[in-house]
């Protein structure tokens, strides 16, 4: 007989959003992908927006672990920041993809594209940490979510120690002291 032990596996939070260099955004995005990489949290993007990009570059300049699931189905991408390159070759459909792979969802700006991601994770009852206060789509979440479901929690953050606290809130950290 043999006993049951739990496995735990590494967390993950997906990326999610656009922001132009040289933004409050994009300077958030590449601190977001450190704080994640300096937790042990594994970041997963598409890197297809300059801030998702950014989010990943850092996140490996610090030794975190990147899962990149891009929409093509090249997988002889070059210079592409990640660990593990994922090619669905599904185009858009990529988003419920995106949406499922996290344990939580951090949303940066956004356009159309980040608010089907943000949809298809709160249907699926993914948390939500939008960025306030620099514009796009994770402005407007807290006050204006997907829907009246309450299908998940929407935890807004506006600064690197903020989005720690948040992080923790939700366990996602190896200190579970929250």
């Amino acid at each position: 007989m043999t006993s049951s032990v739990p496995v735990s596996r590494p967390r993950q939070v997906c990326v999610l959003g656009s922001a132009e260099p040289g933004s409050p955004a994009f300077e958030l995005a590449a601190a977001a992908g450190e704080l994640l990489a300096r937790l042990g949290i594994t970041l997963i993007s598409g890197c297809g927006s300059p801030a998702t990009w950014v989010a990943a570059e850092r996140a490996l300049a610090v030794g975190g672990v990147v899962v990149s699931i891009v929409p093509s189905d090249d997988i002889g991408l070059k210079n592409w920041p990640c660990s593990v390159l994922i090619p669905c070759g599904m185009g858009d459909a990529r988003n419920l993809l995106m949406a499922l792979t996290g344990d939580a969802c951090l949303v940066i700006g956004g356009r159309a594209g980040t608010i089907s991601e943000v949809c298809l994770a709160w249907l699926h009852h993914r948390p939500l940490l939008p960025l306030t206060g620099c514009g796009g789509w994770s402005d407007q979440l807290e006050k204006n979510p997907p829907d009246e479901r309450r299908n998940s929690p929407i935890l807004p953050w506006d600064s690197i120690e903020a989005l720690e606290d948040q992080l923790r809130a939700l366990r996602l950290t190896n200190d579970q002291t929250a």
